[in-house]
């Protein structure tokens, strides 16, 4: 797995990049927070393993920013070299983190949580790809949603991603359906063109 490691002491550093290293994972290592949201935006990462205290953003800050950038699912296991207190813990679930570890970081613990990481990111990965599937119905082309409830593509559209739609023809459509109506009326298309628009 591609990790984005996050630790500014050196001897610690150098540590847990060993750890990473010898686990079989891919991992780049930054020593403050602004550095490593940088790196994150533009390096492809589902892992973070961060330390708490860091300079400038700390661990939990940066927590929090994966989260608001959304998209694939991010695992972010956060380091302290202190053992956490109850009022701790709650202000990272808040965050958003997902594990933790404690200094030193132990090989087997690390491994344990690696081994999380990449089942979790591959269940939100096949979720992701489900949620990409629409049913929809081949006749009336209605969509069903979460409750079971079919409604018209209009409306399952603006519930789910606030889209509206502009009314046009297409081409087929116009020949096989406005033009045949217009006949039947009496009223002749225009050398070919559409009566309504085909956009």
């Amino acid at each position: 797995m591609k990790i984005l490691a996050l630790e500014d002491q050196p001897v610690a550093a150098m540590l847990l990049m060993a750890k990473l290293k010898a686990l079989g994972h891919e991992a780049d290592l930054v020593e403050d927070g602004s550095a490593a949201w940088i790196q994150f935006v533009t390096g492809g990462y589902r892992v973070v393993v961060s330390d708490w205290q860091m300079p400038g953003i700390n661990g939990l800050d940066l927590c929090q920013m994966i989260r608001r950038e959304g998209g694939s699912y991010v695992y972010f296991i956060l380091i302290s070299s202190q053992k956490l207190t109850s009022e701790n813990r709650k202000l990272a679930r808040e965050a958003g983190v997902d594990d933790f570890l404690t200094k030193p970081v132990d090989a087997e613990d690390l491994d344990m949580r690696l081994h999380v990481a990449e089942r979790i990111i591959g269940m939100a990965a096949k979720i992701s790809q489900l949620e990409a599937y629409i049913p929809i119905c081949c006749y009336c082309k209605r969509i069903r949603d979460d409750q079971q409830y079919w409604q018209d593509v209009e409306a399952y559209m603006k519930q789910q991603h606030g889209s509206k739609f502009s009314h046009g023809v297409c081409p087929e459509c116009h020949d096989r359906v406005i033009v045949p109506q217009l006949k039947e009326l009496g009223v002749a298309s225009h050398s070919g063109a559409p009566f309504a628009s085909r956009g």
